[in-house]
């Protein structure tokens, strides 16, 4: 699998493209079992560490006006990118349709039995950390789950502040 995941990055962005479409739809076959709603579970994190993520509306179908069947969160440190974690998310559920509503960063400590939810993607946007964290929350009731809103820490060690700067704690 991992060799598959690479094969994109080595096309043209036009092979990627198609390639990406021949994995959706291979990957709607082999998972046909999957596709159904009530197999999907809300929360998809690692069980460590401190990762991108991002929340996604999950509809039936193609999502022409209709409201989306379940919202999910998705956080994983293999995924370089949000859409990375996207392109993994919407080809696991095909054909289910999904929609991206904003990412940010994880730190998830099981030790200490915290999760602090903050930061923003810079292709997505900003994710509804409230609402990211109720559903942690129900899946990790004996957590402690915390919101920022004050920004990030980049690769170079520099703060990325947000453009509110507001900070909340649930």
């Amino acid at each position: 699998m991992i060799i598959v995941q690479q094969i994109p990055r080595i096309l043209s962005t036009s092979c990627q493209s198609s390639f990406k479409r021949l994995l959706i739809y291979h990957n709607s076959k082999v998972n046909k079992n999957m596709s159904s709603l009530s197999n999907v579970p809300v929360v998809d994190i690692d069980p460590s560490g401190v990762f991108k993520y991002i929340l996604i509306n999950v509809y039936e179908e193609v999502k022409s006006g209709q409201e989306p069947k379940m919202t999910i969160a998705r956080g994983y440190k293999r995924c370089n990118y949000h859409s990375d974690i996207y392109d993994e998310v919407q080809a696991k559920l095909s054909p289910l349709d999904c929609e991206p509503l904003g990412g940010g960063r994880i730190s998830h400590d099981p030790e200490n039995k915290k999760i602090h939810i903050y930061g923003y993607s810079q292709g997505y946007g900003k994710a509804d950390h409230e609402i990211t964290a109720k559903l942690i929350k129900a899946a990790f009731p004996e957590y402690t789950i915390t919101i920022s809103d004050e920004g990030q820490v980049n690769e170079n060690g520099t703060k990325e502040i947000c453009c509110c700067g507001k900070i909340a704690i649930n």
